[in-house]
């Protein structure tokens, strides 16, 4: 059986992060991807410009549509900008029982522009962290969500990710994309406590738009295909390691440009396949 993963996010009209990265990195991984689009924004490498939400009720019926139809096997849930769809979010997950959810709580793009309401953010924690397998923050996220200033050291890190799964998650796994030396370390922490960290080296590039959005979509991708959670996090921090040591090779536009999620069918000299 083809196993399908469902994005629910919003557009990035300059293909790097949002939707479009969901879905490569679905294609990437040999998942179906299905989508819900849950807000429109006049983007590119530089910046957002725009942000236009979804009607409510018409994301209600994307949901239903999908899941009255596909049998989804795991869902990636992303930029969801205002209090409202998150409400609706939430309420479509219960109504169909969706399971295997990783939750990326986007807040903030790569250029720095707010993707979410200030009141939204306890939508989030009241509604989408107790449903979700697993939360995916980076470090500034997860100090929004907590009220309180990046952690900059293991103590504190640690610390903030015990306090996130008090949310009610099964599991987070908090990035440490944001910090400092010469390797990027996640930690992970299970609902029964126990921890396990995932480390790659840092690449020398700008070209980083749509990481955070890229790596929790591998994540569903193993889950869709079966894997347990840590080996799925693992495959996923690969890849996207992977995706970033290869992202100079597509230069896209005047800013941070996207990852290579296609790194390993590209060929890397003239962009067609070996």
């Amino acid at each position: 059986m083809t196993p399908i993963a469902l994005t629910i996010a919003g557009s990035d009209s300059s293909g790097g992060a949002g939707i479009q990265a969901d879905l490569k990195t679905f294609a990437a991984h040999q998942v179906y991807g299905a989508s819900v689009i849950v807000a429109l924004t006049a983007q590119n490498t530089t910046g957002v410009t725009a942000i236009h939400a979804v009607p409510a009720d018409f994301v209600a019926q994307q949901i239903d549509a999908v899941f009255s139809d596909l049998d989804v096997a795991a869902v990636k849930i992303g930029m969801l900008a205002t209090a409202e769809l998150i409400e609706t979010v939430a309420a479509g997950l219960v109504r169909h029982k969706a399971r295997n959810i990783v939750l990326d709580p986007v807040m903030v793009a790569a250029s720095g522009a707010r993707l979410l309401e200030d009141k939204a953010v306890d939508a989030i924690r009241l509604l989408l962290f107790p449903l979700a397998t697993l939360v995916t923050p980076n470090l500034p996220e997860a100090a929004a969500l907590l009220g309180a200033a990046m952690a900059t050291s293991d103590a504190a890190i640690d610390e903030q990710a015990e306090r996130l799964i008090s949310f009610g998650a099964e599991n987070v796994l908090l990035k440490g994309g944001h910090g400092s030396g010469e390797t990027s370390t996640d930690l992970l922490v299970l609902a029964g406590g126990q921890r396990q960290h995932f480390s790659a080296p840092r690449h020398d590039t700008r070209n980083t738009h749509g990481t955070g959005c890229t790596l929790s979509s591998a994540i569903a991708s193993g889950l869709a295909k079966g894997l347990a959670l840590p080996e799925a996090i693992g495959q996923a921090k690969t890849y996207i390691s992977a995706a970033i040591a290869a992202a100079d090779q597509v230069p896209v536009g005047h800013g941070h440009g996207p990852v290579h999620h296609f790194h390993h069918w590209w060929d890397r000299t003239d962009g067609r396949k070996p």
